[in-house]
């Protein structure tokens, strides 16, 4: 019985072990699963640092000021009008802190941007209200490419263990250690195709596509919403994907090929 215990407990610190969706009173972000992700990360920690240190330092200064500079404590007010070494310092000061703060963000916006020579490349479409996807890289014999839909699954057919509003009967399947190319459009309104725990956002456009590029560093499924409020259903087009290790991914595709 206590081997169970030990079981299920070991069982339950696995599934805990990495957030790829969002949790009951969650604060934090989820656990990253791409580079970007954790570049956006350690910048949010970063600026927080310096969030903090003038937070404190403004704080201390008004309740200085409030303190001694109360009527009775001073009978005489100050005939001081400006001083010229103060106001160098808390202009320089704020100056150097933006530059600091400007050369990650920069770093880490180039990174986002750019898009390295994919090994995969897949369209996601944006529709109300689900979401469809092309593996455009891979041609039957009768010249048709690999497409699905993906509906979210309804409360009532939900099985065991699956998340409400966020599961799908289709999930969008990528091998991880890959460099994939997402193309992202919509074929009616407005769309936004995001996923946090890959630190991806990527509006979906009628008649116009836009790229992101994805690097998943481990297996799982990562879950995510339409971000852009597209109408009615705006908030029952759930995105999951599902990150597989190689060889699985080409027994999934040979699967596809067979149906």
């Amino acid at each position: 019985m206590k081997v169970l215990n030990y079981l299920f407990l070991f069982i339950n610190l696995i599934n805990f072990s990495f957030c790829d969706n969002a949790e009951s009173w969650q604060l934090g972000f989820q656990d990253p699963a791409t580079p970007i992700m954790e570049g956006i990360i350690n910048l949010h920690h970063d600026l927080m640092f310096f969030v903090c240190l003038v937070s404190i330092f403004v704080t201390w200064m008004l309740i200085r000021t409030v303190w001694l500079f109360e009527s009775s404590q001073n009978k005489i007010s100050s005939n001081l009008n400006h001083g010229i070494l103060i106001e160098i310092i808390w202009t320089t000061t704020p100056a150097l802190i933006l530059l600091i703060i400007a050369i990650p963000s920069f770093s880490l916006l180039y990174a986002m941007d750019e898009i390295v020579s994919p090994t995969i490349t897949i369209k996601a479409l944006g529709h109300q209200w689900y979401w469809s996807y092309e593996y455009s890289d891979y041609i039957d014999e009768n010249y048709e490419s690999i497409n699905f839909d993906s509906y979210m699954i309804p409360e009532e057919d939900l099985e065991k263990g699956q998340l409400r509003l966020l599961e799908v009967d289709n999930r969008m399947v990528i091998p991880i250690q890959t460099h994939v190319r997402i193309i992202v459009s919509a074929a009616d309104v407005l769309h936004s195709w995001a996923i946090p725990s890959l630190g991806i956002k990527c509006d979906a456009i009628p008649g116009r596509l836009n790229q992101a590029s994805l690097f998943i560093k481990r297996e799982g499924l990562y879950y995510g919403q339409c971000s852009e409020i597209c109408g009615i259903n705006h908030g029952f087009m759930p995105i999951v994907i599902e990150a597989i290790n190689l060889p699985n991914y080409v027994n999934w595709l040979a699967s596809k090929y067979e149906t």
